[in-house]
C-alpha cells in the first residue's frame, strides 16, 4: 500500500473502497478562510481532497484566535491563505492549493469561478459577496453549500443543514434569501433554492454594558454582526463545527457517487 494510501485508509474503511480516489480527484473552493472557512480546508485536506482554492485577502490578526485555525502566535500579520496553505502541506504534502489574495465581489467572481471546482464552499460574511457568489454558482451548476452566522452562538450540537430557502432563526441567511428573491428573481415562497446550507437556530448572546451576557430577540439583531472588537462574540468550538458540518457534506455528497458508498 503506497503512503497516500495508508495517509487516508481510514476514510476508505469509512466511506468505502474507491472514496480516496474520488477525493483525491475532486477540486474543491472554498471562499472565506476565517473562523469557519479555515476549520472547512482543515477537514477537507485531511478527508484526501486532491485540489484545494481558497478565497481571503485578510490577514491573521491576534483576535482571531479564539476562532480561527491558523490563528497562531507565529503567523499573526500574515495573510490567511498562505498560512493555511503551508499547514495544508504539512498534512499532505500531495495536495494542490491554490491560494487566492483577493476578495470575492461581483468583479472578482467570474475569474475566480473560471475553474472548474466540483463545489464549492460559501464562508462569507459578507451579504451582498454571498448573494454574488450562491448566484453565480448555481447559474454555472456548480454545487455549493452556503454557511450561515456563528457569531453570539453558544451551543454546536444544533447545527442544522438544509436548504437554504427551509434555514431558520439566522438572521444573516435570512437577509441571505431576501435579497436573492428581490435582486435575483429566486422564488417567494417555499419553494427549495436547490442550495445546501448550514446553520444554527440559536437566539445569539450579546454582552452587555454591564458586562454580563444575554440573548437577544430576533428583531433587536440588526445592528451586530462578528468581528474583531465589537458586536457578538464566537468561540472556535462552534466556528470549527459549522466548518466540519460543511466539510462533511462536502466530502458525502463527492463519495456518494462512488458505487460503494451507502446513504444513511
Amino acid at each position: 500500500m503506497s503512503e497516500e494510501n495508508y495517509r487516508f485508509s481510514g476514510i476508505s474503511r469509512l466511506y468505502g473502497a474507491q472514496a480516496p480516489s474520488a477525493l483525491r480527484s475532486a477540486h474543491i473552493c472554498v471562499v472565506g478562510i476565517g473562523g469557519v472557512g479555515s476549520w472547512t480546508v482543515e477537514a477537507l485536506v485531511r478527508s484526501g481532497i486532491g485540489r484545494i482554492t481558497m478565497v481571503d485577502l485578510d490577514d491573521i490578526c491576534i483576535t482571531n484566535v479564539n476562532r480561527q485555525l491558523h490563528a497562531l502566535d507565529g503567523n499573526i500579520g500574515r495573510l490567511k491563505v498562505r498560512a493555511l496553505e503551508e499547514r495544508c502541506l504539512l498534512i499532505n504534502p500531495d495536495v494542490k492549493i491554490s491560494a487566492i489574495e483577493d476578495f470575492l465581489t461581483s468583479s472578482t467572481v467570474a475569474d475566480i469561478l473560471s475553474e472548474e471546482f466540483d463545489y464549492v464552499v460559501d464562508a462569507i460574511d459578507s451579504l451582498d459577496n454571498k448573494a454574488v457568489l450562491v448566484d453565480e454558482c448555481l447559474k454555472r451548476s456548480i454545487p455549493i453549500i452556503t454557511i450561515g452566522g456563528a457569531g453570539g452562538k453558544q451551543d454546536p450540537t444544533k447545527i442544522l443543514v438544509d436548504d437554504l430557502a427551509n434555514s431558520w432563526n439566522d438572521r444573516l441567511l435570512q437577509r441571505l434569501r431576501k435579497k436573492l428573491r428581490r435582486e435575483y428573481s429566486y422564488p417567494t415562497d417555499r419553494t427549495p433554492f436547490n442550495i445546501k446550507s448550514v446553520f444554527l437556530p440559536e437566539l445569539p448572546f450579546l454582552a452587555q454594558d454591564d458586562g454580563s451576557v444575554c440573548q437577544i430577540r430576533k428583531e433587536e439583531q440588526k445592528s451586530y454582526r462578528l468581528d474583531c472588537y465589537t458586536g457578538f462574540g464566537s468561540a472556535a468550538f462552534v466556528t470549527g463545527t459549522f466548518g466540519f458540518v460543511a466539510a462533511s457534506e462536502v466530502v458525502k455528497d463527492i463519495c456518494s457517487k462512488s458505487s460503494d458508498f451507502v446513504k444513511n
